[in-house]
Parts: structure tokens; C-alpha cells; sequence
């Protein structure tokens, strides 16, 4: 069922401030009644409306400036929230509008997580976007830096991805493991050509012997 409610703002695909249209009760009930978004369209609080409008008109754009200085000082920024996570980079959790809420107000910006919406739910690892509804009219995209720590926050910063910083540390591993393998290949070559040489030095010790002993023999 159908009803007619006025909007006391500026309201995402149904209208502007003062407009009265028609909405689905459902959504008037649970929605923009409770959220103080619109006014049952009733001849009373029709004629009520146009008396307040003047007042709620200076109000709004009183609101919209303060929105507006504060999406100034967000755009651009970027809040990292800290989260256990597998090696593949999936989340052990969620991140909720309540975590980023917190995120931008341990900066010292005023976000409300009522304000906070996400274009789907963040399950993994890396920099992610969420949109700041700070006024009907007033909008921004902040980006959320999710790392296990402030170490890989601050990689991921830089552009890296978790497979990039996952690929980085295998080869780093297995770097480390070769030289581990080259050294001790080293250290047995060394040991062969040890034997080598001691090997091939006795025969001619032993030779030398012999000759001594027989010229020792010859001058007796």
C-alpha cells in the first residue's frame, strides 16, 4: 500500500526537501518516519511544514557546510584496521560500519557508523573503499587499509597486494635455503679436494722415504 509523506530533506532517488510524493508504507513506517527523513503528507502537517520551512531550509544548509568541511578533511584518507587472516589473505571475522566508524574517530573525525555503507562485505585482506554519508547532500569514499599489522598495512600502502607480499616471502625463503645449500655443497667440495691433495701428497712422502733409506743403504 501506497502513501504520500513530505520529505524534510534531500532523500536519495525520491526527491528534495519540501517535496511530497509517494512512497510504500513499509518504508515510511521503518524508515523515514523513525529517521525523521518525512512527515505523514496530512493537511495539518502540510500547512506546518510551510511554516517551518524558511527555518528548516536555514538548518539544512547550516548541517550541509559542516558536512561539507568535514568530507574536505576525509577525502583522501585512508584507516587501517588490524585483523587475523589466513595466509591467502581471508578474514577470520568481519569488518563491520561499527570497526571503520571506530577506525576514523581513534583519528579524530566524527563518523557515526549510521553514516558508514560498504558495497559489499570485506572478507579479505587489502585497501578497500567505503562511502561517509555526512549529509543527504554530502558524500565521500575513504579507503580501508585491512593488514594483519602495521607492518603490512603500511606495505599495502605502497601498492602491494597480499599475494605480492606472500610471493616476496617464499622467494625470500627459498633464497635462504639455497645459500644454506650452497654453503654446505661449499664446505664438502672443500673437504673432497682436502683429501685430494693429502691423498696425492702421501705417495710422494712414501717415495722420498724409500729413496732415503737407499742411499743411506748405498753409503754404508
Amino acid at each position: 500500500m501506497a502513501m504520500n509523506v513530505i520529505l524534510l530533506e534531500r532523500v536519495a532517488k525520491l526527491g528534495q526537501m519540501g517535496e511530497v510524493v509517494s512512497v510504500k508504507e513499509g518504508y515510511a513506517r521503518n524508515y523515514l518516519l523513525p529517521q525523521k527523513k518525512a512527515l505523514w503528507a496530512s493537511d495539518a502537517n502540510v500547512a506546518a511544514f510551510e511554516q517551518q520551512k524558511s527555518d528548516l531550509e536555514a538548518r539544512n544548509a547550516e548541517t550541509r557546510e559542516e558536512a561539507s568541511k568535514l568530507a574536505e578533511r576525509l577525502e583522501g584518507q585512508q584507516f587501517v584496521v588490524i585483523r587475523a587472516a589466513s595466509d591467502g589473505g581471508a578474514l577470520y571475522g568481519s569488518v563491520s560500519t561499527r570497526d571503520i566508524a571506530d577506525a576514523a574517530q581513534a583519528e579524530g573525525f566524527e563518523v557515526d557508523r549510521r553514516q558508514v555503507s560498504l558495497s559489499a562485505p570485506i572478507k579479505y585482506l587489502g585497501v578497500h573503499e567505503a562511502l561517509i554519508t555526512l549529509h543527504p547532500e554530502v558524500e565521500v569514499t575513504i579507503e580501508l587499509n585491512i593488514a594483519r599489522s602495521p607492518e603490512e598495512a603500511e606495505l599495502q600502502a605502497q601498492g602491494k597486494s597480499i599475494q605480492e607480499l606472500a610471493a616476496e616471502e617464499e622467494a625470500a625463503a627459498e633464497f635462504e635455503i639455497q645459500e644454506l645449500f650452497d654453503d654446505i655443497g661449499a664446505a664438502q667440495l672443500d673437504e673432497l679436494e682436502t683429501a685430494d691433495e693429502q691423498r696425492t701428497d702421501q705417495p710422494a712422502t712414501q717415495e722420498k722415504s724409500t729413496l732415503d733409506e737407499k742411499l743411506d743403504r748405498d753409503d754404508n
